[in-house]
């Protein structure tokens, strides 16, 4: 930070501690209430101002920035601004992400002539508190600042929490007290934990004693525990990955992930079986992980729709641990922080079992008692982890390069490209709906993967992708979207922070002729079994109108910030179209390239396959 004597102001204050937190990139829209928190910011030089088309925009680049860096901050306009920012908060306080929502408000003289006369200038409600009320639905906590001697107080307390309760935060801030003065920092911002208390350490020690209790309580037919991990989204939001890592390995445990908790750790340890996603899971990683294995540990992990796929019992034979505490079949152990449980369980099951004691490759243990027993496996479930992955990496793929692409041809050549073809730095930032379940099986190192898996709020991947790869932990990594047409035409405005910034993003924008192909499989799945042209029946609410996607990269592309557009529809179009993304110095990775991949309207992921099964 600048080293001036000058007084502190509120201003000064917070841009200071948002410095100390080490963020780098503040996202929003300005207004006039915001003009001298921003000046502040520009002339202490340490966190760079992105502007974005629109408040829901920046939220959703603050919250992946957040998801990567820690901790991510969006500044916006009272209400009008502020009313914008709430959805991207409300996905925040959903999924657990520490966001600082910083909203300027009218100065302290325009809120006394509303008491005092009933004026009511630009942005104002009548309800002084109007904005104050609705952030505290959705935060963890909530200060609105009228007095810079307050100010430090409420600011750190808003940071504090935002680190402590893993949740967003809202400061308000009326417009004349920004350049007000207050007194200087003190210290850091720092989470404060829970204390462990005797008590704590009791139950934990119950709950990990309950697990081996339920491991042992459920052998396999030669008196072997098979117990299956489910890794889940707190493990990355607790940032519990090496804990996770340590148990897998030392225990040998095979394991599966959410989709939010998708490429935690690396997809290629031996231990990872695949994402279960309930019954939108690949077939094969579904029977493992429901019929093979004889229990199941969820660390981590939301008992969400969206994780269970259209399962909604677990079963005596599952734990789960999360949201502050762990049920094991019917029992519950409340106040069992996960840092915790991750280590003590791998302390106890490596004392059980011995080092690698739990280690088995689910898919050769499940063919070889198949065989013995004369077929007892299903056809879909491959001889071998190795065997698994290989099917994964040709899912779907054309028999022919002149083929039409699919959702599942699409995705298991980006696979290959991911895994064989590419030197550059991905990360992948998925959207809802079919775009969500087709990327869950891309095979990604650790932290390679981001998506909104329990808000779903349609078009957060085009906003999130800026700010995943503007967190200083991916310095220099590429970001690569995808999003369906309908969710695209919410958000698709943000492709232009993508140009502004120069990102060489990719973002596949996944066309199927106008038409909210999820929406449509949730009310009526039975449409997509009667294909062919003259085949109609879809509802008429989930009609998109058609857009040229392709050509919006002319729309956003400047003289000195070019940005490219494509349309693909077959699979040698997108071969050649991943050969210039290997080459550097291809023209089209000199920015952003925005990707209209054409695919038939009847065209669905395989995983969704279960959704259509018994229509006639």
């Amino acid at each position: 930070m600048s080293t001036e004597t000058t007084p502190y102001t509120v201003a000064r204050y917070l841009a200071h501690r948002l410095d100390q937190l080490g963020i780098t990139h503040l996202f929003g829209v300005p207004g006039n209430h915001l003009g001298p928190f921003l000046s502040t910011l520009r002339a202490a030089g340490d966190i760079e101002w992105v502007g974005t088309p629109t408040e829901g925009g920046a939220g959703q680049a603050a919250d992946a920035y957040a998801r990567i860096h820690g901790v991510g901050a969006a500044a916006v306009t009272y209400s009008v601004g502020a009313f914008n920012l709430l959805n991207a908060c409300g996905g925040c306080y959903a999924e657990k992400v520490p966001l600082i929502a910083i909203n300027a408000a009218p100065p302290y003289e325009q809120w006394q002539n509303l008491r005092a006369i009933g004026l009511v200038t630009s942005h104002m409600s009548t309800r002084q508190e109007s904005n104050l009320e609705v952030y505290r639905q959705v935060t963890v906590d909530a200060q609105a600042i009228s007095n810079a001697g307050l100010a430090p107080g409420q600011i750190d307390a808003a940071l504090t929490a935002c680190l402590s309760e893993h949740g967003p935060v809202y400061l308000e801030v009326m417009e004349d007290v920004w350049e007000a003065p207050c007194a200087e920092p003190v210290g850091e911002i720092v989470p404060r934990a829970r204390p462990f208390t005797t008590a704590n350490a009791t139950m934990l020690t119950a709950a990990v004693d309950a697990v081996l209790a339920l491991v042992e309580a459920h052998p396999d037919e030669n008196g072997r525990p098979r117990p299956v991990l489910w890794a889940g989204e707190e493990i990355d939001r607790y940032r519990l990955g090496e804990p996770l890592l340590a148990l897998v390995e030392d225990t040998g445990l095979p394991f599966c992930t959410t989709v939010g908790a998708k490429a935690v750790v690396s997809e290629d340890l031996p231990q990872f079986h695949g994402v279960y996603n309930g019954k939108a899971s690949d077939p094969a990683v579904h029977w493992i992980f429901k019929e093979w294995a004889t229990c199941r540990i969820g660390l981590g992990a939301w008992s969400t729709s969206k994780n269970l796929g259209g399962e909604q019992y677990l079963g005596t034979d599952w734990v789960m641990a999360s949201r502050g505490g762990v049920s094991v079949g019917t029992a519950y152990f409340p106040d069992v922080r996960l840092e915790r449980l991750v280590p003590a369980l791998r302390d106890a099951l490596v004392a059980r079992y011995g080092v690698g004691g739990l280690a088995a490759d689910y898919y050769a243990q499940a063919g070889a008692a198949g065989r013995a027993a004369s077929g007892g496996v299903p056809r879909h479930v491959p001889g071998s982890l190795g065997d698994f992955r290989v099917a994964l990496s040709t899912l779907g793929r054309p028999a022919a390069a002149s083929g039409r692409l699919t959702y599942d041809g699409l995705f298991s050549r980006i696979n290959q490209f991911l895994t064989e073809e590419t030197r550059d730095p991905w990360t992948v930032v998925s959207d809802a709906a079919f775009s969500l379940i087709g990327s869950m099986n891309l095979t990604l190192p650790a932290g390679g993967y981001l998506a909104q898996n329990s808000w779903l709020s349609i078009g957060w991947s085009v906003g999130a992708a800026a700010g995943a790869v503007l967190a200083p932990e991916r310095d220099h990594t590429r970001p690569m979207v995808f999003v369906g047409d309908g969710s695209f035409q919410e958000t698709c405005q943000e492709i232009s922070t993508h140009v502004r910034c120069g990102l060489p993003s990719v973002v596949f924008v996944l066309d199927n002729q106008n038409f909210y192909g999820i929406e449509q499989m949730l009310v009526q799945p039975c449409y997509f079994k009667h294909k062919g042209p003259s085949a109609n029946g879809a509802d008429f609410y989930n009609e998109l109108h058609p857009w040229h996607y392709e050509r919006l990269a002319q729309v956003f592309a400047g003289t000195k910030t070019p940005a490219t557009g494509i349309a693909i529809g077959r699979a040698a179009e997108l071969d050649l179209l991943l050969d210039r993304l290997a080459d550097p110095t291809d023209p089209v990775n000199a920015g952003p390239l925005l990707v209209r991949v054409r695919l038939d309207r009847h065209d669905y992921p395989r995983a969704m396959a279960y959704k259509v099964a018994d229509c006639p």
